[in-house]
């Protein structure tokens, strides 16, 4: 029944958005109007369609990129759609109105009721901006990586750190990549860098270890001068997915700590490196996913994986939730001088032109959602994520190979 209510819904939905279609073609050529008619009606019945046989069953067998494309599809015309119907309330409102008042002032003389062409136009004017941008960002944007690259001044860094070259990259989402030969432009961009460090900020799968299999090989790749480190994100623990069993989800989470050893990553649960880098000790400190959101686990701990590393005159930490820098790191640990996160993605949608506007939704939740920020002597990063997930496309938020540099402030 509930299947049957939506798709009911969803074709009240499309003879609303019709009305539009409908005034625009008045007076078109027959066949040109039956083109346009066709053109609207086909998508509704191939969804309903398509939930039909996904209630049934029968799409199991469907290659899993191709599943994601249809949806996608489904849902940038839905989108779309939205907004056409939107325009058109306003209209019908303004109908209303005129009938009303016609009917109080005993004449409808000089007031026109019928639809608004113009309002007609504007709505499918509106719902085009949407499609066209969703489209455009799933064809050209998913693997469209982009080097960010940032000079951090640190009060208290050690000259024999001066100039010390960091890499961090975010959310791969393995799991979401439709094509894998494009993923290896991230790796060779990554080396060119030629960074001192590496850092992955988690989120390395959707939810299940399986997923990063078939990218082991390529991210193996990456070459850092003193490592490469890498910590959990939200995604990364299999809260996301129905288990059979509590083993079984502990046994994926152990695949997946194993896939981050055969990559060469040492990744860090609540614990430190100390290294030695120039003559200098540099802490390299990672913590499992911590979020002030209580939608959110709460499984890093900031005490132990500061345990060890208080002598270290350069404190670096990567915690995936962006969340936790002001939440804890900046009330509590004063000599974190540079915090690498990740988790928001920047929403995969907004608006950025460089020293101009930084616009993105996801602003509104979170008040660190890309790029850099400071409190104080203290600094966060936050990597807009390299892959994607649900919508497998980006508009105005590329993907991100953040490169900072530390110099001496």
């Amino acid at each position: 029944m509930r299947l049957l209510f939506t798709i009911l819904f969803i074709l009240l939905l499309d003879w609303y958005a019709f009305q539009a279609v409908r005034t625009l073609a008045h007076g078109w050529p027959a066949a040109f109007r039956a083109m346009a008619y066709a053109f609207h009606w086909i998508v509704p019945i191939a969804l309903a369609g398509w939930m039909l046989a996904s209630a049934n069953e029968l799409t199991g067998g469907v290659n899993k990129n191709i599943l994601t494309v249809v949806r996608t599809l489904f849902f940038i015309v839905y989108i779309s759609k939205i907004l056409v119907v939107s325009i058109l309330f306003i209209d019908d409102l303004r109908r209303v109105a005129l009938v009303a008042y016609n009917y109080f002032a005993g004449s409808g003389s000089g007031y026109d009721a019928s639809r608004s062409q113009f309002l007609a136009r504007m709505s499918i004017l509106m719902g085009g901006i949407p499609f066209v941008s969703l489209i455009y960002g799933m064809i050209r944007n998913p693997y469209r990586y982009t080097v960010f690259k940032e000079t951090v001044r640190l009060k208290n860094l050690p000259e024999a750190l001066n100039g010390l070259r960091i890499v961090q990259i975010s959310d791969i989402h393995s799991g979401s990549f439709l094509l894998k030969e494009p993923v290896e432009n991230a790796i060779r961009i990554i080396n060119e860098q030629k960074p001192d460090l590496a850092f992955f900020t988690g989120d390395l799968v959707n939810s299940v270890a399986k997923e990063v299999e078939p990218f082991i090989d390529i991210f193996s790749g990456i070459r850092a001068r003193y490592g490469v480190f890498s910590v959990l994100g939200n995604h990364d623990y299999g809260d996301y997915h129905r288990w059979d069993s509590q083993e079984e989800k502990e046994q994926n989470l152990e695949s997946l700590k194993n896939a981050h050893r055969q990559m060469g990553w040492d990744l860090l649960l609540n614990e430190n490196r100390l290294l030695e880098i120039n003559g200098e000790k540099v802490a390299v400190l990672g913590v499992e996913n911590y979020s002030a959101h209580p939608r959110f686990p709460k499984y890093g701990d900031l005490k132990k994986a500061y345990e060890g590393a208080e002598t270290a005159p350069l404190k670096l930490l990567l915690s995936h939730d962006p969340t936790h820098w002001l939440d804890q790191v900046t009330k509590d640990y004063a000599d974190i001088g540079l915090t690498f996160s990740g988790h928001t993605h920047g929403m995969q949608f907004g608006v950025e032109i460089p020293g101009w506007i930084k616009w993105s939704p996801i602003k509104y939740v979170y008040k660190q959602w890309a790029g850099l920020y400071q409190e104080g002597q203290q600094y966060l990063y936050v990597n807009r994520g390299l892959g994607y997930l649900g919508y497998p496309g980006r508009v105005g938020i590329l993907p991100e190979v953040t490169v900072v540099e530390l110099r001496k402030g």
